[in-house]
């Protein structure tokens, strides 16, 4: 599948064709409709069904109000990178009823607030943070879903756990009682060739297989893409991708 893809890279429509204009409601809605008909192409291209993959819609520094015109749009996936900006906008989205991530890299001492805040913590690096999510969420009474973050470039400023750690940080996991692993994650290097990311979006494929051997049951999320190498992810088995100028446009600077 991989070569056919290979020989087909013309075809890929590249972020740089997905017009990203103001974040109005009506452009939202839009941008949207553009990225799932180059989700749907890619799919078509590597034989998969889109309705495989879902669209996370990458809401950090966005206001309320953007989330809520890709709501109306039909996305019911949001990710977000910290918990302190979730905490402030959360109130202004709770009535909506969508799976809120924490797609960011998660410190210590603010897991039981993202255990209280998320449905699913997309970035688990280490088995002391999963245990401290673990505690967290026993402490409520419930269960909370995880993805585990995969460091597979050499850039130091990302967070994730490395290949040689992964089998004891699985194993360690799936002992705790209160934590569901579904997955893995990984935000690989960025190239303005986005074939040169294919290697990456494979590798993480083939670990998340070797694991799910491992541990005998199945880890059903690749969550891997985002706006500039989204098609490529899907050609290389993404069950998630996590797209946010694409969506609402030119990222907002922090004040």
């Amino acid at each position: 599948m991989a070569e056919k893809i290979c020989r087909e890279r013309g075809a890929i429509v590249s972020h740089a064709r997905i017009a990203i204009v103001a974040t109005s409601s009506e452009s939202i809605a839009e941008n949207i409709q553009r990225v799932r008909e180059s989700m749907a192409r890619a799919a078509e291209r590597a034989g998969r069904r889109v309705e495989e993959i879902t669209l996370v819609a990458v809401s950090k520094t966005f206001p309320g109000e953007a989330i809520r015109a890709a709501f109306e749009a039909g996305l019911r996936h949001f990710g977000e990178n910290r918990v302190q900006e979730w905490e402030s906008k959360q109130p202004l989205v709770a009535d909506l009823e969508a799976t809120w991530h924490l797609i960011g890299h998660l410190q210590s001492n603010k897991a039981r607030r993202a255990a209280n805040l998320f449905h699913r913590i997309d970035s688990v690096d280490s088995l002391s943070l999963a245990q401290k999510l673990d505690l967290a969420t026993a402490a409520e009474g419930t269960r909370l879903q995880i993805l585990v973050e995969v460091h597979l470039g050499d850039e130091t400023t990302k967070s994730g756990a490395v290949e040689a750690d992964l089998p004891m940080l699985i194993e360690g996991i799936a002992e705790l009682p209160n934590l569901e692993l579904h997955g893995l994650m990984t935000i690989p290097p960025f190239f303005d060739d986005v074939h040169r990311v294919r290697p990456y979006f494979r590798r993480l494929r083939e670990l998340r297989d070797g694991l799910s051997k491992r541990l005998g049951r199945a880890l059903p999320v690749l969550s891997m893409g985002m706006s500039h190498d989204f098609e490529v992810a899907i050609e290389e088995g993404a069950t998630e991708i996590r797209v946010g100028n694409a969506i609402f446009g030119a990222r907002q600077a922090k004040a």
